[in-house]
């Protein structure tokens, strides 16, 4: 498995304090915890993943990169997360999650990349239900990335489970082309208000990356 750039933006777009515990919800190979202990001054990161040998997988590359004391993966279902946790609770959840619903082009529903593009272990509800469940009262920050074709959904649902949408920032792949990706912050049992952020085109006509 490699990682995609969809990772990359969402560990740019995720604030993490001193001291503070992260989750990352369907971790994959890990490289969401393995980018924001890069980033971060976050005291420890925790992945959790369903599938074994993606796990395995992240375990491997922790080690590899020598951060076994900041780093743990855990293999367990995203449905049944506030149960493998509890009673911890976290300061910051983070989610690169599958972004197309089950029935839309799925092919094989147990193919490893099938799982983490389509809803077939877990689903939005799933994963919003959780983090709910899981974030610090008051201050709990929830990063998502996602498809823009979802936002309303994902706001509704964000509501339903107290977590506030606070920033919201579209990516583009080019500047005269509608948004390919959306990136999301909510704070658990936030007040109302949002900010748009300016958005982040990502190639200019040449096809060269204008991120960097």
């Amino acid at each position: 498995f490699c990682f995609g750039i969809d990772a990359v933006l969402l560990s740019d777009f995720v604030r993490v304090k001193k001291d503070e515990t992260v989750l990352d919800l369907g971790t994959g190979t890990g490289i969401l915890p393995i980018l924001l202990a890069a980033k971060t001054r976050g005291k420890h990161f925790t992945g959790l993943e369903i599938q074994a040998e993606s796990a395995d997988m992240a375990e491997r590359s922790v080690e590899h990169n020598r951060l076994g004391d900041q780093i743990d993966i855990v293999t367990g279902d995203i449905k049944e997360a506030a149960e493998i946790f509890r009673p911890a609770f976290f300061d910051v959840i983070v989610t690169n999650p599958p972004y197309m619903l089950s029935e839309h082009g799925l092919q094989n529903p147990q193919d490893a990349k099938a799982i983490a593009r389509h809803e077939v272990l877990c689903t939005l509800d799933d994963i919003l239900r959780e983090s709910g469940k899981l974030l610090q009262e008051s201050k709990g920050r929830f990063y998502m990335i996602h498809k823009p074709f979802r936002l309303a959904e994902i706001i509704i649902k964000m509501n339903q489970y107290k977590i506030e949408p606070k920033r919201i920032q579209f990516i583009h792949p080019y500047v005269d082309k509608e948004p390919s990706m959306v990136l999301i912050e909510g704070i658990k049992g936030g007040k109302s208000r949002v900010k748009i952020e300016a958005p982040v085109i990502m190639y200019d006509r040449g096809g060269r990356d204008s991120c960097s």
